[in-house]
């Protein structure tokens, strides 16, 4: 406990100010579907034909995970807090929408009916009588949007965003606990406290009647509840208008030269990231923003070729087999050529290899190498179907993965567990899984000491690092190439994967070690 203390201390700039993200995204989130889910409501509360349609819709919307919600509008709405927004707010009208139409229509009919028999009029009626009589209704969906929200945005963190799910996910690929917990703790403190001030809401705004029935309802018991509740209500409107305005209004561009460099969610991706990013600001006038952490390979490559990102570094096999569905090679050369010339047809410049190769391997605990004599892949075949195989979510979803593994073995594995970047680590060194998938530069293999199998039948595609840039951005930025290929040739398998320890098993941050590995080869 005192050592998870102890880290939290170190962080906690960072934790406040991604504490201070998650809240602005929550806010601006469900004040956004508050204004879209209110009306709504009140419309389809007086259409009932309107009212089947608009709830299946957001039901299911409400389905789609969301992961792919994310993954299929960065096209449109690009990275950063543009997708986050909109996809929290999709996600928080469905009890907004549903508990407004609810309350409005459970509302006593005869109610209704003296109301309009005294003069009111329909405009009257939905303001003094229905909103009043639903309001406990309505905030209980409100109530239910904003907690939700929260857990909302922790996604967030897949695409830029910010937020206290960038502490979670690092966590989870360092296997790291201590990080895991400092964004998860407080995200579930700020749970319980929107949960409690929107329940506070829900109090002061309800009619004091509704609150207790029975209470002595004097004139001015009732004047100083309605004025309490106004007080309140436009307290918050004006909070939630002021963010939503402050963060809708016209953003000025940088002036000068700007270029955003981006990269994937794992250590080695967040170090080279910081490496280019270090060089460019070090070595040209060019103002770097980095759109680091940014989740999978389809979200970076996306992120490219719609300009929200203009570079990052990719990998030759996965660019040959996922990106590109050329299928298997083992030839490098061709890999890369191949690779360097379909790119371009898409105006993204491939340059040089850095010059490690990240394949992936798979690896055991030495307990199970020495009980099944395992060397190379092949060794598995016979013993297999009494292992539990833990591949990586991308690994298992990809041609160049699983598909060319069992292309090329004959592997029946006792069950199969797709498991998430560094929680497989945890999960073998636990003994809930037998085989990993990982990546050859792993520092976590030397931190948990597994044995790597040798693909003897080189069914998985080399992966040499290559940076790829937007042509344009090189048009525009003819000296950004000399400077990236300042790093061509320079880092190599053990070099790479000494690096990445220094992140995930002594807890040196990817900037600190990408500015000492700069440092340390005299490029800065």
């Amino acid at each position: 406990m005192t050592e998870f203390f102890a880290s939290f201390w170190n962080i906690r700039e960072q934790i406040l100010s991604l504490l201070l993200d998650h809240i602005h995204l929550t806010i601006l989130s469900v004040g956004i579907a508050v204004l879209i889910g209110i009306p709504v409501g009140i419309l389809i509360s007086h259409s009932p034909r309107l009212a089947q349609p608009v709830l299946g819709m957001t039901n299911i919307v409400q389905a789609i995970p969301s992961l792919a919600m994310l993954g299929f509008l960065i096209p449109y709405l690009g990275i950063g807090t543009a997708p986050a927004i909109f996809c929290v707010v999709i996600y928080s009208l469905l009890p907004i929408v549903k508990n407004t139409c609810i309350g409005l229509n459970n509302i006593d009919p005869d109610t209704l009916e003296a109301a309009k028999g005294i003069g009111m009029t329909q405009g009257q009626v939905m303001g003094r009588v229905q909103l009043p009589l639903a309001l406990p209704v309505i905030m209980a969906g409100i109530r239910i949007a904003a907690v939700n929200a929260v857990g909302f945005v922790t996604i967030a963190a897949f695409i830029g965003a910010g937020g206290l799910g960038y502490l979670v996910y690092s966590g989870i690929q360092t296997s790291n606990t201590y990080l895991i917990l400092s964004g998860a703790i407080p995200a579930c403190i700020l749970a319980l406290v929107v949960d409690f001030v929107v329940g506070f809401l829900e109090k002061i705004v309800t009619p004091v009647n509704l609150i207790n029935p029975t209470i002595d309802m004097n004139k001015e018991k009732v004047r100083r509840h309605k004025r309490k509740r106004w007080i309140v209500s436009a307290g918050a409107l004006a909070v939630m208008a002021a963010i939503i305005i402050g963060s809708v209004a016209p953003i000025n561009k940088a002036e000068g030269k700007v270029i955003h460099v981006g990269s994937k969610n794992f250590t080695e991706q967040l170090i080279l990231g910081n490496i280019y990013a270090d060089l460019i600001e070090d070595k040209t006038d060019i103002k770097v923003v980095r759109d680091l952490n940014l989740g999978s390979t389809d979200i970076c490559y996306n992120a490219l070729k719609s300009r929200h990102v203009d570079m990052y570094v990719e990998y030759t096999g996965t660019a040959y087999g996922s990106l590109l569905n050329q299928g298997s090679s083992t030839d490098k050369k061709h890999i890369y050529s191949t690779v360097k010339e379909l790119m371009a047809k898409q105006g993204i410049e491939v340059l040089d290899p850095i010059g490690f190769n990240n394949s992936f391997v798979l690896a055991v605990r030495q307990d199970t190498a020495d009980k099944y004599r395992l060397n190379n892949i092949s060794d598995l075949e016979k013993a297999s179907s009494q292992l539990i195989f833990s591949p990586t979510i991308e690994f298992n979803n990809r041609k160049d993965g699983i598909t060319a593994l069992y292309d090329a073995y004959n592997l029946k594995f006792k069950g199969t567990s797709p498991i998430e970047g560094g929680l497989g680590y945890t999960a073998i060194a636990s003994k809930k899984c037998d085989v990993l998938t990982a990546y050859s530069t792993d520092g976590l293999l030397k931190t948990y000491q597994l044995k790597v199998l040798e693909d003897d039948k080189n069914a998985l595609l080399s992966y040499y690092a290559i940076p790829m840039i937007n042509e344009s951005v090189l048009l525009e930025y003819p000296e950004l190439k000399d400077v990236i290929d300042l790093m061509t040739g320079l880092l190599d398998d053990e070099s790479m994967r000494n690096l990445n320890y220094l992140v995930d098993q002594e807890g040196q941050s990817p900037e600190d070690v990408a500015l000492n590995f700069l440092k340390s080869k005299g490029l800065l």
